[in-house]
């Protein structure tokens, strides 16, 4: 593997190897097994792969936030050397090669910019567009993976490629999971130890949610949600909604369920002072 920080360097490996396809696996660092996975996948599908890591300013709403996101240069390297190719490449640049100029470009999701992780957090998706399509524009990808945990990410991408007409297949890779059943996230390494012991019950709680379906309405689904969350110490429930999964269409009866979509239960909770999210898809009967 190759270990590149500037956009020129990049750009003139990818075009004295001039292997295709070209699969790209964003990160901001700080890896585990569920970054891994996009990359096994990447390797498997690409002639060459290209992982970038790079923590962007833009999409952070909270500035502490910013701060506090881990940062683990030199175990990113190590791990990425266990699966990488010798010509693979991992991108880290600097901010001012990102952003040679501030990016001032305003993006429009239309529903997607209104609903569960966009209420909550303004500006994050906007900045997740200025660096996504930064790095579709610099490396040219013909696949680009990321993972199923960032769902109304992954919605927001596919359709950023459509209003920008990139030519670039979106990949999903399901969810990596600890043996406990927690998403695997940067951020559970910053959660305190009590807090991490109590922590699958996010999962576990939308398992059963999930369960539930087949003889509840929603109404009633969220309520065991929001109680069975909230009652944890430590554990506070920002939202619990259920949504089909191009549109983000939240739904507030199975009435509203069409056949032929897929839904999937969106959940955002504040553990300790650690922000988690999760999701499950939700059958349709």
């Amino acid at each position: 593997m190759k270990v590149i920080s500037t956009v020129s360097g990049l750009q003139k490996q990818l075009e004295t190897t001039n292997r295709k396809p070209v699969g790209l696996v964003p990160t901001m660092g700080a890896l585990h097994e569920g970054h891994l996975s996009l990359v096994r996948r990447a390797i498997l599908e690409c002639a060459q792969a290209v992982i970038s890591i790079y923590v962007n300013p833009t999409q952070f709403n909270n500035k502490e936030d910013l701060k506090r996101y881990p940062r683990t240069p030199d175990a990113d390297l190590k791990l990425l050397n266990t699966v990488l190719r010798e010509d693979d490449l991992i991108f880290t640049p600097a901010d001012c090669e990102i952003y040679p100029t501030p990016d001032r470009r305003v993006f429009h999701f239309g529903n997607l910019d209104n609903v569960m992780e966009a209420k909550q957090r303004p500006g994050h998706f906007n900045g997740v567009a200025q660096v996504v399509s930064r790095l579709f524009e610099i490396v040219k990808p013909d696949i680009a993976y990321f993972g199923q945990k960032d769902f109304q990410q992954v919605a927001v991408i596919r359709e950023l490629v459509r209003q920008l007409n990139f030519h670039i297949k979106i990949s999903s890779n399901p969810i990596v999971r600890e043996p406990d059943g927690l998403a695997m996230s940067s951020r559970n390494m910053l959660l305190e130890p009590q807090i991490r012991k109590d922590a699958p019950v996010i999962y576990k709680t939308i398992s059963r949610a999930a369960e539930m379906i087949s003889e509840n309405d929603i109404p009633e689904i969220k309520k065991y949600v929001t109680c069975n969350i909230n009652e944890r110490a430590g554990f506070e429930i920002e939202y619990f909604e259920i949504a089909d999964d191009r549109e983000l269409r939240t739904v507030e009866s199975q009435k509203e369920m069409e056949k032929g979509k897929k839904y999937y239960g969106c959940i955002a909770v504040k553990a300790g002072k650690i922000r988690l999210i999760d999701n499950i898809e939700f059958p349709l009967l």
